[in-house]
């Protein structure tokens, strides 16, 4: 079973949304609060794809509300992005993790968890059609342009998709809230590069 037997064959992302709620396309379900969809207008110029919700994103049922998310907000701005023209969502929609005393960790997702959720983010491009994809991070750049893909090698670069999306690849805002002091703002500044290769795709 995938998300495909979830998927309602529409075009309104709110109808999306709302079935969405109810997907049990893969075992993730069992151990998540609920489903975070995407967020974001029908008419977005840019969509955002990070790899699952976080710990905060999977209790307030929204996408990139936690550290990650306030990281991605200030670089989108330095950019010259509007974020108001963003969706932003994740290749997989359920919280994968596993308990540590009180606290619950963050587990990469698994290619076979990937494909059972990809039908819904399949479905968010078709109906927003998008100008550009942007992949955060190493989980949604592969899940998208191959397994083969390498961030660390092609970040910044405008690619064509096998899905026929216009793609482009950065980390996830996370790894730079993970680098130690000394690397942060490097680190930092070089995502904001990365998005500014966008931004004259919105102009």
């Amino acid at each position: 079973m995938t998300a495909r037997d979830f998927v309602p064959p529409t075009n309104d992302l709110a109808a999306l949304a709302a079935a969405s709620l109810t997907c049990k396309g893969c075992h993730l379900w069992e151990h998540a609060t609920q489903t975070v969809f995407g967020e974001g207008p029908p008419g977005a110029r840019v969509v955002l794809v990070g790899e699952q919700p976080g710990d905060k994103e999977d209790l307030a049922g929204e996408p990139f509300v936690g550290p990650a998310g306030g990281l991605l907000d200030r670089a989108l701005a330095d950019a010259g992005i509007d974020r108001s023209m963003t969706y932003v969502t994740n290749i997989v929609k359920h919280f994968k993790w596993t308990p540590r005393g009180k606290r619950r960790i963050h587990q990469k997702p698994n290619a076979t968890e990937i494909k059972a959720c990809w039908p819904w983010l399949e479905a968010e491009v078709a109906a927003i059609k998008p100008d550009i994809v942007v992949c955060l991070g190493a989980t949604a750049a592969q899940g998208v342009l191959g397994r083969q893909f390498k961030v660390t090698q092609r970040r910044g670069e405008i690619l064509e998709s096998p899905h026929g999306w216009r793609v482009t690849a950065t980390v996830h805002p996370s790894s730079i809230l993970r680098a130690d002091d000394a690397r942060r703002q490097l680190e930092y500044e070089a995502f904001v590069r990365d998005l500014q290769a966008v931004a004259p795709l919105l102009a």
